[in-house]
């Protein structure tokens, strides 16, 4: 059945997704796009009726890998933050956050911020893995990409139950609304600094 699914889910999605990203598995908590995606596509932002009613990210509380506590206030004094949301399983993920990393000390000065949001840290039943946490704490080690990375609350499961493959990345400004496309596949440091000035220039940065 798993073998039927996933090649159904191929053609529709394209080789390409899978190249540079990773289906969600049946388990995980899973932003559909109402097209078609592929590693290279960006898909339109939430709607204004979605935003004007208080944005992805307005009200939240949850916590980091080191179990301090977190909420839409880590949005204050940014002009944009990059959200990326990874899963310990993800090739493509844990390839790009070492540029990531980087990015995200590039770009400080600017107003941006990087924050990971980890998918696969969820028991079915909701509860937090401890081992996918360790999982998630070595990874993040090992690529030196040590922004935050949110362990998802019951306040992001509505985002995640959106989430179909990973990484998808998007971004929101400082009430949490969304700002500019999402995007979904892994890319390089080039690619993620283009759109970063993009993004940056959309909201009069």
């Amino acid at each position: 059945m798993k073998r039927k699914s996933a090649a159904i889910l191929a053609a529709a999605l394209g080789l390409t997704l899978f190249v540079s990203a990773c289906a969600q598995p049946d388990s995980a908590p899973s932003l559909t796009p109402s097209a078609s995606p592929s590693a290279d596509a960006a898909q339109p932002s939430a709607s204004a009726d979605a935003q004007s009613a208080g944005g992805i990210l307005s009200s939240f509380s949850a916590e980091d890998l080191d179990g301090n506590s977190l909420d839409q206030s880590i949005l204050e004094g940014h002009t944009l933050t990059m959200v990326n949301v990874w899963a310990t399983f993800c090739t493509p993920c844990i390839s790009e956050m070492p540029e990531l990393g980087e990015l995200a000390d590039e770009y400080a000065d600017k107003g941006v911020q990087i924050v990971g949001l980890i998918s696969d840290v969820l028991n079915s039943d909701g509860s937090v893995s401890e081992t996918q946490l360790d999982t998630a704490r070595e990874i993040v080690s090992s690529t030196g990409a040590d922004y935050v990375h949110i362990v998802p609350s019951t306040d992001l499961y509505g985002l995640l139950y959106q989430i179909t493959s990973v990484p998808t990345t998007f971004f929101v400004d400082e009430t949490g609304a969304q700002v500019g496309y999402t995007y979904l596949g892994a890319r390089d440091k080039a690619e993620w600094s283009a759109i970063l000035d993009e993004v940056l220039a959309e909201v009069g940065a």
